[in-house]
Formats: C-alpha cells, structure tokens, sequence
C-alpha cells in the first residue's frame, strides 16, 4: 500500500493498476503455484507433533517422580523393569490470521522479475494457509473472514480474497496468543505503518511481517531521464540524472528496514524480505517454523499446566 513506487523509464502502470482490480481472475492459477510451493515444503518438514492434551498416541517415555500414578502405562511398563507413560499428541489448534496488501502498488513487476508482488504475495498467503490447515490449524484471512478449522481452507480463503477490498484490516478480531502473517511492501509513510502495528500491539497478538519487493525496487539501476510514477495517487515526476538519486534512494529503503526491524525484534515478533526474482519456499519455509516454534511453547505451557 506505498505512496512511493518506482516506474521504469516511459513505463505505462495503468495496466497493472487495472490488473490490481481484477485479483480475482489471477486467483485460480495462484491457488495451484501456492499448492506446489505447499507441497515441496511438506515434503520435505518433520512435522509439528507436541506432547500434550489429545487422543492421538504419540510414544512412550520413562515415568518421572512426581507423577501421578494413574499416568503410568501398566501394560508397556510389565514388559521392562521401569514404568512408562503413554503420551498423546497436542491437538488444541492455533489461530493464525493472514493478511496481503493488494494496493495498486503491489501490482508492479519489473524487467527483472516474473511475477508482480501482488501474486507473490497471494501465493505466499494460500500456500501458508495449505501449510496450516494440514497441520489442523485455524486460519483466517484478517478483516474479511472467520476463523476456519479445514483441509480446505485454501479454496475457501481465496474466495474470501476473490471479494476483499484494497485496506488496512480490521485488527479488533485478533486476541493474544493469536498469529497475524502480514504481507506486503511496506512503503507506506513510516507513522501509518507505525500506527497499523500500534493496533496489533495492543491486542497481544504476535505479528510476522514479509516485506515483499521486486528487485529493482531494491537495486535501483536507473540512468538518465527518468519518470517516476507513484501507483497511488498517479503522481509523476521526471528526473534528468536517475543515478543522482540512487544512493539516497537506498539510504532512506535501509532506514525504512531497520526501523521496522526493530518494532519486530523488540515484541519477538519477525521481519522477513523477500524479492520476488527469488523461490517463494525461503520465506514460507522461515515464517513455519517460527509459528511451528510459537505452537510447541504454547503446547508446553498448556500440558505443564494441565499437568
């Protein structure tokens, strides 16, 4: 949702910007790239299987002193000379919210990329919902559904984003304990960005941030007479000497990281980049297993205290 957003020289962004309306007809051959990401990342994960409370036997572990007795498993511990508790795995489900930018800035795609940010984004969202809902999670897409608890959250999501309306979210719905997986650029002017995470902050939810940009966002190769068109607001402006501006350019984009990298890092919340020329596997493959890591402590804590 940027104010800001480079053009190429003499580019034409009313293309994307009516490609921004229309998410809806993209949506199906997202769903497909999202599942095949989804499936070489199951592929290759271990799974996500806790101790706790449930119905599912998981192993068998040395009884501890302390313990009540009826905990031990008689039949196993009357094969060996110690006793043994029969564990069963954590099936409580946690609530993960998505969300994806889908301003016209999120539209853009360079020369240097094959995809736009805005189906990068879409297909990180569905594939992180396929990934989810077989672990047995709740999702939610944030500010347009309601939590949903099945295989075919995907599908179900997309439709909700088929409908969805380019804007901040509504962050009322999120309570603590909960996820909320934000994806987008993050141009914006830094205090609205301040703001949207100051509403996330007071819920208690924990937030991951993906900064989703196109390499040439990041290199800014330009030369020359340039024109700069801002997605937003149709805004333009033509410059003689583009490299004049390139180190500055950069300068104000390493800022704009650090500041959010540090509203992450001081509530343990993440803050991932991802260009759009590189896999959509790394950045899934990082925000799982930290909601993976978040899910093993809260089993922990509700089995320790159960316990």
């Amino acid at each position: 949702m940027a104010t800001v957003a480079t053009a190429s020289p003499g580019g034409d962004l009313r293309g994307a910007l009516t490609e921004a309306k229309g998410v809806a007809s993209g949506l199906p051959d997202l769903l497909v790239e999202a599942r095949r990401v989804a499936a070489t990342i199951i592929a290759g994960w271990h799974g996500r299987r806790v101790a706790g409370r449930g119905e599912t036997f998981w192993q068998f572990r040395p009884f501890m002193p302390g313990e009540a007795a009826a905990t031990i498993d008689w039949r196993r511990s009357a094969r060996d000379d110690q006793y043994y508790v029969r564990e069963k795995e954590w099936e409580a489900a946690h609530m993960v919210w998505l969300w994806a930018d889908l301003s016209a800035s999120m539209a853009f795609a360079s020369r240097l990329a094959d995809v736009s940010k805005r189906d990068r984004a879409l297909v990180l969202l569905l594939a992180l919902t396929e990934l989810l809902a077989t672990a047995g999670e709740r999702v939610g897409l944030l500010g347009e559904s309601d939590p949903i608890l099945a295989r075919d959250a995907a599908e179900r999501i997309a439709d909700f984003l088929s409908r969805a309306e380019a804007r901040r979210p509504d962050t009322r719905v999120l309570r603590r304990f909960t996820d909320a997986v934000l994806i987008g650029d993050f141009l914006d002017p830094l205090p609205e960005t301040e703001a949207f995470l100051d509403a996330i902050v007071r819920t208690g939810a924990r937030a991951h941030l993906i900064q989703v940009v196109d390499p040439i966002e990041e290199t800014f190769p330009y030369t020359g007479r340039t024109e700069f068109i801002d997605p937003e607001s149709g805004i333009r402006h033509m410059v003689g000497r583009a490299e004049q501006y390139q180190q500055d350019y950069r300068n104000r984009l390493a800022a704009l990281r650090e500041t959010l990298s540090t509203i992450c890092r001081r509530r343990d919340w993440s803050f991932l980049i991802h260009r759009t020329d590189r896999p959509a596997t790394e950045p899934l493959l990082s925000i799982h297993a930290r909601l993976a890591d978040r899910h093993s402590h809260a089993a922990a804590a509700s089995w320790g205290t159960a316990a």
